[in-house]
């Protein structure tokens, strides 16, 4: 890594124990674990016991207490495995799912749920997208009305990570009145009866779990509601911002592995007699496909450093997940085009990753939605 004004050493020798494991532990069973659409869940435990899952949980909870610069290596490094659905998952378990129990949850909680999580022992998903409600998630109508000390939970998830294989579900639900006034978190356990989880399939991530939710007459104790009743809606918003930023890392990643596997290609592909790389017109492209990845990298590290030191950065983050996302689509472009046919080939890495980029710009929070939280928080009286 280049001298940075963001990364230490310590930084920098995380880094190169994820890429290890990047490499050594995930690569080697990428294209298997697409093809049969998961891996072994055991995964999560080694993940755990490499330190993953806690990386900025408080130590007393079995974590490391770092910041998101840690959160932001894990996601660049983890894209050396040659596939988004596994890493999706585990980051679901390191921060989407377990971030706001960590910042809102009772100690009980804590102890029953995130503790567990940490170890790898329990695995964790984040419930909030419905078949009707995406975007708009104070318009869910997953409803949780109370009856003596328990919540009665009926409705509907989709496009849940980890849904069909979570022990529990951090779960977006209605307990209140209209829009996000009335929505509350829980952690539903999903041994509950009356749940039930089903696989999606998807055209990238394959390697991931995603799961349709369905919730009837479920029971939950009120004892397991998440920081106050009511206040759901702000802990989402507040914690999109880790989830924008690991997605906006991701999208770095991928990137920056795409852009090796190009060159690489053209340092070996002869045309015309010459090796791509010495052709002006594929240099002159690479150069470009370059100054797109410093770019997108340094405004995330902007971001990053703005939501460490202050925890607030929705504007930054957005910029940063809008840019990388929709910037990565040309850069798997041109590094396909390079490959020619070849980049067509299911077993060359170029053609997975330039599919995994597709579904990035909508995963936390659309591309339009991105753009909409970047202008309302720029331009003010419009």
């Amino acid at each position: 890594m280049a001298k940075s004004i963001y990364f230490s050493e310590e930084h920098d020798i995380f880094r190169e124990t994820v890429r290890k494991f990047a490499e050594n532990r995930l690569r080697p069973h990428a294209h298997e674990w697409e093809k049969e659409r998961g891996y072994p869940l055991e995964l999560f435990k080694e993940f755990a016991q490499m330190g993953f899952f806690g990386i900025r949980h408080p130590e007393k909870y079995g974590g490391s207490g770092a910041d998101y610069w840690y959160t932001v290596i894990l996601c660049e490094e983890l894209m050396r495995s040659g596939m988004v659905g596994c890493p999706v998952d585990m980051l679901v378990q390191a921060e989407f799912a377990t971030g706001v129990l960590c910042d809102e949850g009772s100690e009980d909680l804590k102890q029953e749920y995130l503790v567990p999580a940490i170890r790898g022992e329990k695995i964790a998903a984040l419930g909030i997208t419905e078949p009707d409600f995406g975007s708009d998630v104070a318009g869910i109508r997953t409803f949780a009305k109370k009856d003596g000390d328990t919540y009665v939970v009926n409705g509907s998830k989709t496009f849940i990570t980890n849904g069909n294989i979570a022990d529990f579900i951090t779960l977006a639900v209605r307990t209140g009145e209209e829009g996000g006034g009335g929505i509350s978190l829980i952690i539903f356990p999903t041994s509950t009866p009356g749940f039930t989880a089903s696989h999606l399939e998807k055209v990238s991530a394959r390697s991931g779990h995603t799961a349709a939710l369905s919730f009837e007459d479920c029971r939950v104790p009120r004892k397991n509601l998440v920081g106050e009743e009511g206040q759901g809606f702000g802990y989402i918003l507040d914690h999109f911002q880790g989830e924008r930023l690991v997605l906006a890392s991701f999208t770095n990643g991928i990137m920056q592995v795409l852009l090796e596997e190009g060159i690489n290609f053209a340092r070996n592909r002869i045309v015309f007699g010459r090796p791509i790389i010495k052709h002006q017109v594929w240099r002159h492209r690479i150069a470009d496909v370059i100054t797109i990845i410093e770019t997108s990298r340094q405004i995330t590290y902007h971001a990053t450093d703005i939501l460490n030191r202050t925890g607030q950065s929705h504007r930054e983050v957005s910029i940063a997940k809008l840019f990388s996302t929709e910037t990565a689509k040309k850069v798997g472009y041109e590094m396909m085009q390079i490959h020619g046919g070849y980049g067509l080939m299911e077993e060359y890495l170029v053609a997975r990753l330039s599919r995994e980029v597709m579904g990035l710009t909508i995963g936390a929070g659309t591309s339009e939605i991105m753009r909409e939280i970047i202008f309302r928080t720029s331009v003010s009286d419009a």
